[in-house]
């Protein structure tokens, strides 16, 4: 062990647990016109590609890395992850 990992914490991968990623679920998608979107107001509906119950896509940086289900915790929309998608080669 060298004197840079001993100064991090315990272990080597330990200065990672602090940095922060950006984390989102996608909904659905729609595709519209640019003029349909210029006409879209308040109370407007878009359509979204998913059904009620399908799982929603997670992102971690941009990069997809699981499905999920949306839930309520308390009065706030959260996600819980249903599958872990396997990595695929870049």
């Amino acid at each position: 062990m060298n004197e840079d990992e001993t100064q991090i914490g315990d272990k080597p991968h330990d200065a990672v647990y602090d940095v922060s990623v950006e984390v989102y679920a996608v909904l659905g998608t729609a595709t519209l016109p640019i003029a349909q979107l210029l006409k879209l107001g308040r109370g407007a509906v878009v359509e979204l590609d998913r059904k009620v119950n399908d799982p929603v896509d997670l992102f971690v940086n941009q990069r997809r890395i699981a499905k999920a289900d949306v839930v309520v915790v308390e009065d706030h929309l959260a996600v819980t992850v249903s599958e872990v998608l396997k990595r695929v080669a870049d």
